[in-house]
């Protein structure tokens, strides 16, 4: 992944043999240039492991922040898909006294994406604007977090789910599966349809019916995903672990194309829950409540 310093971020839009798999609305022209201070943006064509392949026809625009990337959609005015990663290093940062707090950061739209909602037109929204990549995996760095609160990283979520099941898989992956495996790559986002319900000030606001997550660990080749409904739920979080092969056929994306074949399907097959330790969420938040904080 590439760590744009300072604040800078890249647009980039995926051109020639990839037309076909991932739409931009962004040409080569219009995505080199500065933004409105004056920062520098242009396309990495880097192929990594935060690249997602969207299925053809896709409206998208891929924004590159400080530590995600953002596959957004200016037509739904929500994320196709936020891929970072997380390593244990971050993890240790994030929950350290001094990091970033979330009470000091406010929702805000990203003036230089196309689509992108500004914080007042979820105001009348009956959901949660749900983080796809949340703060509290970008508490180490001051830029990370102001990131991670634009808006091209928000997608309405019902409130009890965001703040149940979904919530406890977040904190999992935070608590024990960072520190465990040293380095993650996690994808995030909402399985698009045809006909979504819209809402907002605006009405113009796609509501997913459904949100996936996939999780990474590259050294050790471990690949696990889950799906939720958009909708509480009493079912425990780690009965909603799928393969993400699965994930792959429900949404039509396809992850990690950047790792090797065979090393890719042996991860992306998996299953194996058991392989991701659980952990106690009400004893962590006891002993730490400001730090497990999203």
């Amino acid at each position: 992944m590439m760590l744009m310093m300072g604040g800078c971020r890249q647009q980039s839009a995926q051109k020639g043999v990839q037309d076909s798999l991932m739409n931009t609305t962004m040409s080569t022209a219009q995505r080199q240039g500065s933004d409105a201070q004056g920062r520098e943006y242009a396309s990495t064509g880097n192929a990594s492991l935060l690249q997602v392949v969207l299925p053809k026809g896709t409206d998208n625009l891929t924004v590159q922040y400080k530590a995600m990337t953002v596959y957004f959609n200016p037509t739904l005015h929500i994320p196709n898909a936020v891929a970072y990663e997380l390593t244990a290093t971050q993890v240790s940062m994030a929950d350290a006294p001094d990091a970033e707090q979330r009470s000091d950061y406010q929702f805000n739209r990203d003036p230089q994406v196309k689509g992108c909602p500004d914080w007042w037109e979820y105001k009348e929204c009956p959901y949660d604007r749900g983080h796809m990549a949340p703060a509290m995996d970008m508490r180490w760095d001051k830029q990370a977090m102001k990131d991670c609160f634009y808006l091209t990283n928000i997608c309405p979520q019902d409130h009890e789910l965001n703040n149940g099941e979904w919530r406890k898989m977040e904190e999992a992956i935070h608590v024990k599966w960072a520190r465990k495996y040293g380095r993650l790559v996690i994808v995030t986002g909402p399985v698009l349809a045809s006909d979504m319900d819209k809402t907002g000030k605006n009405h113009n606001i796609a509501v997913p019916e459904q949100f996936y997550k996939v999780v990474l660990a590259p050294e050790q080749n471990y690949g696990v995903a889950f799906v939720f409904d958009n909708a509480p739920t009493s079912t425990s979080w780690r009965k909603h672990a799928v393969s993400i092969d699965e994930v792959e056929r429900l949404t039509g994306c396809n992850f990690f194309a950047a790792v090797e074949d065979t090393k890719e399907n042996a991860a992306e097959v998996q299953n194996a829950i058991d392989r991701w330790p659980d952990y106690d969420r009400d004893a962590s938040r006891n002993n730490n409540r400001r730090n497990y904080r999203r």
